[in-house]
């Protein structure tokens, strides 16, 4: 019995190491707050080239910095695992902040279209390539188009035109543009993605009239029907088929549904260089009765932007003029 005394009172002492170890690993000091950029990241044991899994945290995740080892940073997750992960798995605060005021200002921009991610992509805090992300999307993921931008391309120039080069001319190399969207994920998470890698959701029985031009953004004006069925009449914004240009769009189109012939055709079309937000409405036309309008704005040579409202009253589209307002020559 004497003998068993000592065995006792070590793993008594063991047990209290153990106790105020894990104490002092629940209360150890957060150095700052940060947040997971990646889809996934396994936490390991040590920092080591053989190392045991013990935890997982995912993209948006909150994690408390503990420690840093290189380029190692020590975490505790949300569910109270900690373990060791790479530095450039997380962003700090500031990056997190930036997301939720891009969310928060842009929640009433009018959405201008519906889209797909071509690949996984960063939503990223502002245009451009070497900006900061957090949310990352899957490939195949819904998104609202808000708004459009442009980036230069790091790292590259365009080609001087042959009219430059035969001249001599020296000038500086001119940065290659990107167009950027900005766009709301099905979670409400909003940030900027490289527009060619959203494919616009334009119904093909519409987007087959694009004439080699690019679907800027689309709305629904109305819905008409057609027998048993009700089918949408469409508005469209077209540009050309490049990036970096000064203007949104440059060309809108309407497209109304003849039920005659059950077929999509052009109502109406106009060359004028504009700026979105596009916003639609129902306003009342006493004879006309209430009518589908839709706003759009645009640009003058200076660079001025002014709104300008058009209604349709199927299959006829139609400027309204602001009092006062005198209708310039249609392109």
């Amino acid at each position: 019995m004497r003998a068993s005394v000592p065995s006792r009172a070590a793993l008594a002492c063991a047990l209290a190491c153990t106790i105020l170890f894990s104490a002092c690993h629940r209360h150890a000091r957060i150095l700052e707050v940060a947040y997971v950029s990646a889809p996934q990241v396994n936490l390991r044991d040590r920092v080591a080239a053989v190392f045991n899994k013990v935890g997982l945290v995912k993209n948006g995740e909150r994690v408390e910095v503990l420690d840093h080892d290189r380029h190692f940073v020590r975490v505790r997750s949300a569910s109270g695992s900690e373990g060791w992960m790479e530095q450039r798995y997380l962003v700090n605060e500031k990056v997190y902040d930036q997301i939720q005021e891009l969310t928060q200002n842009s929640k009433n921009n009018p959405v201008q279209g519906q889209g797909t991610t071509r690949s996984g992509t960063n939503l990223h805090v502002e245009p451009g390539r070497d900006a900061e992300h957090l949310y990352q999307l899957a490939q195949g993921e819904k998104v609202s188009l808000l708004k459009r931008s442009t980036a230069e391309k790091p790292g590259s120039v365009a080609a001087p035109s042959r009219s430059k080069a035969k001249a001599g001319e020296n000038k500086e190399p001119t940065p290659i543009l990107e167009d950027w969207w900005l766009v709301r994920d099905s979670q409400a998470r909003v940030g900027w993605v490289l527009a060619r890698m959203v494919d616009l959701d334009v119904p093909l029985d519409v987007a087959q009239y694009a004439e080699g031009q690019r679907i800027v953004a689309f709305f629904v004006l109305d819905e008409v029907s057609d027998g048993d069925k009700k089918v949408p009449q469409y508005l469209t914004l077209l540009t050309e088929p490049k990036d970096g240009l000064p203007f949104d769009f440059n060309q809108i189109r309407v497209f109304t549904w003849n039920v005659r012939h059950h077929r999509y055709e052009t109502a109406y079309r106009e060359r004028l260089p504009g700026m979105l937000p596009v916003t639609l409405a129902q306003e009342n036309f006493d004879k006309e009765g209430t009518l589908p309008t839709f706003s759009i704005q645009v640009q003058d040579g200076s660079g001025n932007v002014a709104p300008r409202k058009y209604k349709l009253n199927t299959p006829i589209v139609r400027r309204v003029l602001a009092p006062g307002e005198v209708a310039g020559k249609r392109r």
